[in-house]
């Protein structure tokens, strides 16, 4: 059964967190690329789509710790520290998606559907903008990051019997 529920885990670990932490790293650039040419309709659906897929694979992303708890429980090594400090950066990385990502994504989106031509308004509004998908970016890289750290940890773990 462990083998079955770590194959699920990492199995949902690629195919949600993947396609999260990729479509909100392009998110920022599609978003500045909104800016530069805001009558461009391709430049907004992609800013769409890539938003839409975060959306709903950080909802399927939930599989991963659930599964991950279940094949922890099963090995036998819910109180070791390297699960209890992967269990913690999952849960920042969680509320840094949550809190810090989607809602700024939804806010530029919501601008750039507001808008319907450049005009001087928008234009001046533009380096605020700009300046808001750069903190964006920001975020979205420390999601990453904690992502990141989470799997090395899952990789290298202390006590790992794979000799590694």
């Amino acid at each position: 059964m462990t083998k079955f529920l770590l194959a699920v885990h990492v199995i949902a670990a690629i195919v949600a967190i993947g396609p999260v932490t990729v479509a909100a790293s392009m998110f920022p650039p599609a978003a500045r690329k909104v800016l530069d040419a805001p009558d461009d309709t391709s430049a907004l659906a992609t800013v769409r789509l890539l938003h839409r897929i975060c959306q709903v694979y950080a909802v399927a992303g939930v599989a991963v710790p659930v599964f991950g708890f279940a094949t922890a429980s099963d090995m036998g090594v819910l109180g070791d520290t390297w699960l209890i400090v992967s269990i913690g950066l999952t849960a920042l990385a969680a509320v840094v998606l949550a809190a810090l990502v989607l809602p700024r994504q939804s806010a530029i989106l919501e601008g750039y559907e507001k808008q319907e031509t450049l005009s001087e308004a928008v234009a001046e509004r533009a380096v605020a903008d700009r300046a808001v998908t750069v903190r964006l970016a920001m975020f979205t890289g420390i999601f990453n990051l904690l992502w990141a750290t989470v799997t090395v940890l899952m990789i290298i773990r202390p006590g790992s019997t794979t000799g590694a």
